[in-house]
């Protein structure tokens, strides 16, 4: 293709305002919003990046209170003559939503579902809605918005109109282009109209009417008539023919749609105020039907093979994905779910009931078992619903888990090539040319996508830190785009175009259709204010690079250790967040409760992955650990360690916050707070000797407000109130100094007894301590009375948490190189054990050894030899966020399981109270508001005579608390079992006093 042709667009500059400029449109936006008007620079660092290579610093930042709002918004930029450009959840992987403009965050209020109606089978949208939140609301009425991208927990229905999404299920429903009916749209220069279909006859009404839309619709009538026989013959006919504009749209063939012809547009020519969007029947049930080839291309070949059986998706998957999940110890458990293979397609059929489902799998499994079509394909239906979810799991979240190489002299894979698109029947043949061409520039891939529509999804391990690298990285992206037009395909099958595909667009079009594209965008944005530099007159691909040449990784020296198979240190650890924004899903897991509570950036993993990414690059945020910015955002951080389990990349935001507390302390003076419950476990041991006195002085009038504040403790709290008697004080006289009686069993376990269970709720320990003992171990306690230190983590104090750390390591040698287990109650406390012991004390082979051998409780009495009694009760359970990120719920679901009972494990999210967070006035409202979104409600609905059953103390403080419900500890449930067995007769939710030793 020649130069010339590649070139035909204008190249992009970008934006230059003065100070003064800059002031004068924050001034007139707080005086023209009701929503928030941000120039700051944490504001501008949070929106300098989304899921993309690339990186444009914003000139402010507004999040509207609701569409007029957001339409004043933009009259203030057309006033001041400044770029625009509206952004839903961040999610783009081409460089849609980042812009040297001011930036609009509509997913924070512009978000409602305005009506669903579902005779006609529509909805009507505000841009900020959540896709899954549209999808809920249709499947109330049987219904589904077909579009359901990787990213349907958190992707915005504004931002799928922009880059005109598709999903898993496009083989189903469509692009979503095909989806929209109508949209309410404002142009920059102020105009404000719904557009649609449009006969001839309304055609000519709207043209004589005359204003700014009958202008906009004589000049589209007028470019429709000059390019119409060129767009039908250079317009690929595949389905997912994503790159550039909907110009065919306009064709008289296609009802002159114009508001399909702005699918697509990515923000470049209008903003989307509201959309009226088509729903399309759910089939009530889903069964899948797992495949597995011999290769990736073998499963291409069989596309043909796989339309016959009408699935309602076809997703591929080859090898590298789960060599990579395989090498970094992920998702083992949803691995061997797979059949035999070397590369896997996944069939989702549908149906109103499951038999016609599980019909259609099984008749597709025979033939693809047959030798009709081919040898050595392997096959597996699934019609568990979890083990569906496990298998989604992989496709959804596998490529961001591998998205930082394990091996040093490798780059990273990325997505600069990421969604190209052909025709499914020419799909084998052009992923083995297109593997031919990666092999020869000497990269390395996985390949996975959407395979039933010809897209493919690709993770490539470019090099983009040196010239010389952008250089080869420019040629293959050259010679891949070449390769997709020869194939009748499109650049882009999903993602849109934005900058990384958009320099290479006139290969795809010729340039009369590129001349025509320019002109629509100019009809719409003749000033080009409207994201510029995007789509035409488009920046290079290798411009506005996040992590290109210029990017200088830093070496800091911290006090915890980061260390994982894809690199060491605190930059490697930050670059862990590629953007893909999990943490801002609403629903299922615990990341990020501060999110879900309030929906601010900042308060996501990935904002403040970004935050401190921008920190270390010291460019917008300049101050280093002094910084005010990312101070702020970890200060609703909840350390609950969610991001740790359920971001695909595992960002590991509880150990960034205490790094950074711990130097932001160094200059600052730490709150009141620190003292009180971030040393709880120093103080806590003397005030239990004079525990009358203590709960006295924080719970009697006047007393208590006066001990609240100066603790730091939010007044509407109530303080926990210490035991008459510590539990190690209770169990002097049965164990001593950590040996037992020579009656004990032989099997022995040291028993953690930590801060909260000694002195607040010795009953637990108690229970543990004979439950252990009845089903056969010989129980100690650590001779001197020891501390994880896990309050101090919360305050930065680094120092005294290593100190505890060492000492508990020292103590328990003997023990732990003789191999005897810890076991422990408090899934806070345990956790230290096993994620920040190794942090603070690498190499050390006792402390790793002490990480390995300790248990939560119930883990490590489920799986004892023990006949256990049957319990007559119903149980709800609520999983602390560090067993669920940490040890997994499996140890006690399987212990209720052989204890007999009916339970139910609630989704739940966080409880709010996490350790110290809860309590502090600061923060009392934000952790009553992360309570109200599942756990409060949900404990309020449980059967009265439902035991609740939680093994975090704050957890139990907040259900206490906040629902006026008791809770249980799962020993204490296990000992109600052995005081009750073979029970007949329901059990109270009342806890059942253990024997005290004495």
């Amino acid at each position: 293709m020649s130069d010339a042709r590649e070139h035909a667009a204008k190249p992009a500059a970008p934006f230059e305002a003065s100070a003064r400029l800059l002031q004068q449109v924050e001034t007139d936006l707080r005086a023209a919003l009701r929503g928030e008007v941000r120039f700051d620079a944490g504001s501008k660092a949070l929106y300098a990046s989304d899921a993309s290579n690339y990186r444009q610093v914003p000139l402010g930042v507004v999040v509207p209170a609701d569409v007029d709002d957001l339409v004043a918004a933009l009259d203030v930029c057309r006033r001041n003559d400044v770029p625009f450009l509206t952004r839903g959840g961040g999610t783009s992987q081409n460089g849609q939503c980042v812009n040297v403009a001011v930036v609009a965050d509509a997913s924070k209020y512009v978000n409602r579902v305005v009506s669903v109606d579902p005779q006609n089978r529509t909805a009507i949208v505000e841009p900020g809605v959540i896709c899954d939140t549209l999808r809920d609301a249709a499947e109330a009425h049987g219904l589904t918005f077909a579009p359901d991208p990787a990213t349907h927990s958190r992707c915005t229905l504004g931002g799928m109109i922009a880059n005109n999404s598709c999903g898993a299920h496009s083989v189903m429903g469509g692009k979503t282009v095909e989806n929209i009916e109508a949209l309410e749209i404002a142009t920059y220069d102020g105009a404000r109209f719904w557009v649609g279909p449009t006969g001839d006859a309304e055609l000519e009404r709207i043209i004589a009417r005359g204003g700014r839309q009958g202008e906009i619709y004589a000049k589209l009538r007028d470019l429709r008539d000059r390019y119409a026989e060129r767009i039908r013959c250079e317009f690929s006919q595949i389905r997912r023919r994503v790159s550039g504009f909907n110009l065919d749209q306009l064709l008289p063939e296609n009802g002159f749609n114009v508001a399909r012809a702005l699918v697509g547009t990515e923000g470049t020519c209008a903003v989307t105020l509201q959309a009226k969007v088509r729903l399309v029947h759910s089939p009530a049930c889903r069964v899948l039907l797992v495949l597995g080839f011999s290769d990736i291309y073998t499963a291409a070949d069989a596309v043909p093979h796989f339309n016959r059986f009408s699935p309602i998706a076809i997703e591929g998957l080859d090898r590298a994905i789960i060599r990579g999940l395989q090498a970094r110890g992920l998702k083992r458990d949803e691995i061997a779910l797979l059949p035999d293979g070397d590369a896997w397609v996944v069939l989702e059929f549908g149906a109103d009931t499951v038999a016609e489902a599980l019909a259609q799998a099984h008749e597709a499994e025979l033939y693809f078992k047959s030798a009709a079509a081919g040898a050595g394909i392997s096959g597996l239906v699934v019609e568990d619903r979890q083990k569906q979810q496990k298998i989604w799991s992989i496709r959804e979240t596998g490529a961001s888990a591998v998205a930082l190489s394990v091996d040093p002299s490798k780059p990273d894979p990325m997505v600069g090539w990421e969604d190209a698109a052909v025709d499914p029947l020419r799909l084998g043949d052009y992923l083995r040319q297109f593997k031919a061409l990666v092999d020869r520039f000497g990269y390395e891939t996985c390949l996975y996508g959407h395979f039933g529509d010809g897209c493919v999804h690709a993770r490539i391990t470019f090099d983009v830190r040196s010239a010389e690298g952008v250089g080869k990285w420019r040629s293959f992206l050259r010679e891949a785009a070449q390769l997709v037009v020869d194939f009748g395909g499109s650049l882009s099958g999903e993602h849109g175009d934005g900058q990384a595909k958009a320099e290479f667009l006139p290969i795809m079009y010729g340039p009369e259709i590129m001349r025509a594209m320019e002109e629509f965008k100019a009809i719409w944005d003749p000033l080009n204010r409207m994201n510029p530099g995007k789509v035409v007159h488009a920046y290079r691909a290798d411009e506005n690079l996040r992590m290109g040449p210029a990017y200088k990784p830093v070496t800091l020296t911290t006090k915890l250790t980061f260390a994982s198979p894809e690199g060491d240190g605190m930059q490697r650890a930050v670059e862990r967040c590629i953007g893909m924004g999990k943490c801002r899903s609403l629903d299922g897991g615990t990341m990020c409760p501060s999110f879900r509570a309030t929906r601010e950036e900042k308060f996501s993993t990935r904002g403040r992955a970004h935050l401190f990414w921008e920190m270390l690059q010291g460019e917008v945020i300049k101050d280093g650990w002094n910084s005010v910015e990312v101070k702020e955002a970890l200060d609703a951080c909840l350390a609950c360690k969610g991001c740790k389990s359920d971001c695909p990349t595992h960002t590991d935001m509880a150990s960034y916050k205490a790094e950074f507390l711990s130097h932001y302390y160094e200059r600052h003076s730490r709150p009141r707070q620190a003292m009180f419950m971030g040393r709880i476990g120093q103080w806590a041991p003397f005030a239990s000797r004079f525990a009358r006195v203590t709960n006295f002085m924080t719970s009697a009038k006047p007393f208590a407000p006066i001990s609240k504040w100066l603790a730091g403790v939010a007044p509407k709290r109530h303080l926990p109130v210490f035991a008459p008697r510590s539990f190690r004080a209770m169990s002097k006289r049965r164990v001593s100094a950590g040996t037992a009686s020579a009656n004990q069993p032989s099997r022995k376990v040291i028993l953690w007894v930590d801060t909260f269970n000694d002195h607040f709720s010795p009953e637990i320990a108690t229970a543990a301590f004979d439950v252990l003992t009845r089903i056969g171990y010989q129980v100690v306690l650590p001779r001197k009375r020891l501390c994880c230190g896990r309050p101090l983590y919360d305050y930065g104090l680094l120092d005294e948490a290593r100190a505890l750390l060492r000492s508990a390591v020292n103590e328990l040698a003997d023990d732990i190189r003789a191999g005897v287990p810890v076991v422990g109650l408090e899934p806070g406390c345990l956790s230290v054990f096993k994620d920040e012991l190794l942090k603070q004390l690498p190499g050390d082979p006792i402390a790793k050894k002490l990480s390995d051998q300790t248990f939560l409780f119930s883990d490590f009495v489920a799986r004892a030899d023990f006949e256990w009694p049957q319990f007559d009760a119903n149980v709800v359970v609520h999983g602390h966020c560090h067993q669920k990120s940490i040890f997994g719920m499996k140890g006690d679901t399987a212990l209720l399981d052989k204890l007999g009972v009916r339970w139910t494990l609630l989704d739940t999210g966080c409880c709010g109270m996490a350790g110290s967070f809860g309590f502090s006035a600061d923060h009392y409202e934000l952790s009553m508001k992360i309570a109200e979104h599942k756990l409060l409600p949900l404990v309020r609905q449980a059967p009265s005579e439902a035991i609740v059953v939680t093994n975090g103390f704050s957890c139990r403080e907040q259900i206490q608390q906040g629902a006026a419900r008791q809770s249980l500890h799962i020993a204490q449930l296990a000992m109600q079992a052995l005081a009750y067995p073979v029970s007949n007769q329901k059990r109270s939710a009342e806890p059942v006093t253990a024997t005290a030793p004495s």
